[in-house]
């Protein structure tokens, strides 16, 4: 590890959604889905909305948001 390199965090990350990317605000292992609350690691983070600054776990979740079905 060199000195710009931060140790892996296992807590759960703040984030800043972006139109097409996002940004890591407060280093963690995973954010949690808006809609089901269950934790999605950031490597695996697809989904989210930039109007609403939330994150989703899959497809079915951000169309659910989508739609107010959730």
């Amino acid at each position: 590890m060199n000195r710009y390199e931060r140790p892996p965090s296992s807590g759960e990350a703040e984030v800043r959604y972006l139109d097409a990317d996002f940004r890591v605000m407060r280093p963690g292992a995973f954010v949690r889905c808006a809609v089901t609350g269950q934790p999605i690691a950031i490597e695996e983070l697809r989904y989210w909305s930039v109007e609403r600054q939330e994150p989703y776990a899959g497809p079915e979740e951000a169309l659910a948001r989508a739609l107010g079905k959730a």
